[in-house]
């Protein structure tokens, strides 16, 4: 059941793509039949919706306020429908959440793998992002709980710590350093080191730790992908601090060595599962919040 008319479908996919040619394209419908009930509606309306540009169309403020109402009421019909699954036994609904890149494998694949076969009526969105942009969506309610790495929670959302993430030394295992069980980071200036740039959300905290012990010229390369970071240590470039969490799959594999950084020298970061306090959350994203919170605190390493 579609409880929207097609109007509001076009209204939304015109929006979303600031041009008439671009949402026929995605509905697949001609620009011409689109323009047509777009024309009718503001006349029933009485208000224009967009303003015709030669670069596009812009929403009018008449038009920002059916996009924020029509948005509301989609999000409204999508939570009605999760709860007539709950009261069907969570045979179905639909939870969205939001993660840091550093989950994007292990044990957040495994979670999610035991979720899809004990919950085969639920559907899911994952979205990634840093930790400003994550904790927006879950202000705005585009997603139901969001996995972020801090000190502590943005400020305005409900934040539980779910594990510690320390700092430390990714290196190769044939790395001289590999067998250390904890590093300075004075004993690590032999070598070169790969340095996290932003908009990574450890560089400021790796940025502090430098300022206090800084590595000597010509012997850094600086950043902003992780991956790529990964990726240069692994060729034997040099070494680089990040958090456990980012190279957990590399070690896992046995392809990379973490070695953590004394606690003296930088505090370890925490795993925080953050939601909405003013939000009422449905059946199944409780459900699927309990089921992370056991994966991820069970995965935390012996002190």
């Amino acid at each position: 059941m579609q409880p929207f008319t097609r109007f509001a479908h076009y209204f939304l996919e015109i929006a979303r793509q600031g041009s008439l040619r671009k949402a026929a394209e995605v509905l697949h419908i001609s620009a011409s039949a689109i323009d047509r009930q777009l024309l009718l509606a503001e006349q029933e309306l009485g208000v224009a919706l967009f303003e015709r540009l030669p670069a596009g169309l812009r929403l009018t403020a008449a038009g920002e306020l059916l996009l924020a109402d029509l948005r509301r009421w989609s999000k409204d019909y999508a939570r009605t429908l999760e709860r007539f699954g709950e009261l069907q036994g969570l045979r179905r609904g639909h939870v969205t959440l939001g993660l840091i890149d550093a989950l994007s494998s292990g044990q957040i694949a495994q979670a999610m793998a035991g979720l899809c076969a004990d919950y085969p009526g639920l559907s899911f969105s994952l979205r990634f992002a840093d930790n400003r942009h994550l904790a927006q969506l879950v202000t705005d309610a585009e997603v139901d709980v969001a996995l972020m790495l801090g000190h502590h929670g943005p400020a305005g959302l409900e934040a539980h710590a779910l594990r510690k993430v320390p700092l430390g030394m990714a290196m190769r295992s044939d790395h001289p350093l590999a067998q250390a069980r904890q590093l300075a980071l004075g004993k690590t200036m032999g070598w070169r080191h790969i340095v996290a740039a932003a908009p990574l959300m450890i560089q400021p905290h790796v940025a502090a730790l430098y300022a206090r012990c800084p590595v000597p010229a010509g012997q850094t390369l600086d950043c902003n992908d992780v991956r790529m970071i990964r990726s240069l240590v692994a060729a034997g470039v040099g070494i680089a601090v990040l958090s456990e969490l980012d190279v957990a799959s590399d070690v896992a594999r046995g392809e990379l060595v973490f070695v953590p950084l004394a606690q003296h020298q930088l505090k370890p970061l925490q795993l925080l599962l953050c939601t909405a306090p003013q939000r009422q959350l449905s059946r199944a994203a409780q459900t699927v919040i309990t089921q992370l919170r056991q994966a991820l605190e069970a995965a935390q390493p012996a002190p």
